[in-house]
């Protein structure tokens, strides 16, 4: 990754462009995120940074992370995130240093990780788009997915046959966001259209 940081989804708005032009977009609170510890390849065999992000109680800091705060003298770490190459924005940074959105810059792409809203038990139809039977009067197959098994061989429902379960949920990266605006007094990043996550999950926006 070339830059990456933590972020939280405050929700959607519209907003006008320079061209006058209305566009949709999700504002996020993008750190700040301080640096709980700088990996290095000769203590560590690979350059990084590890950052945390949302403020914990100390009663609920697992003990692998206490050192960590303790160094970089900051109680942050609800969210902990790693393996974000050095790069240029980063390659003088200590623990306890913080990274802001500046990393940033409108125009540019990024990816945007988070975890999707869960929308509970769904069928064929509204989770994969299943076409269904026919609404004519008398069928008797509507909704419903239909044959799942073979013949004798193999004799089974196969592994990952698409199947009726909990819609949602899971973690979803959209590629190639666009950043429409950066407000830097406010740490609010405004990205173009959509993002997975409900308002005020965290997300994790990065450049690979």
């Amino acid at each position: 990754m070339q830059k990456g940081l933590l972020a939280k989804k405050i929700g959607m708005l519209s907003v006008w462009s320079d061209a006058g032009e209305q566009v949709a977009v999700t504002a996020v609170q993008a750190g700040p995120c301080p640096v709980l510890q700088v990996k290095t390849k000769e203590k560590d065999g690979y350059s990084a940074v590890q950052i945390g992000f949302d403020k914990v109680a100390e009663k609920l800091v697992v003990r692998s992370a206490k050192g960590h705060q303790k160094a970089a003298k900051e109680k942050t770490g609800a969210y902990v995130r790693e393996a974000i190459e050095l790069r240029d924005y980063a390659t003088d940074k200590t623990a306890g240093d913080a990274i802001t959105c500046d990393v940033f810059q409108p125009g540019e792409k990024i990816f945007v990780s988070g975890f999707s809203k869960g929308k509970g038990f769904a069928g064929v139809v509204k989770r994969y788009g299943f076409g269904g039977g026919r609404m004519t009067h008398g069928s008797k197959f509507h909704r419903a997915p239909g044959s799942i098994g073979n013949r004798k061989i193999p004799g089974e429902v196969q592994k990952g046959k698409r199947m009726p379960g909990h819609k949602g949920a899971k973690n979803v990266t959209v590629k190639n966001v666009e950043i429409f605006r950066i407000l830097p007094d406010e740490n609010v990043v405004l990205l173009k259209g959509a993002i997975p996550g409900v308002k005020g999950s965290t997300i994790f926006l990065y450049q690979n």
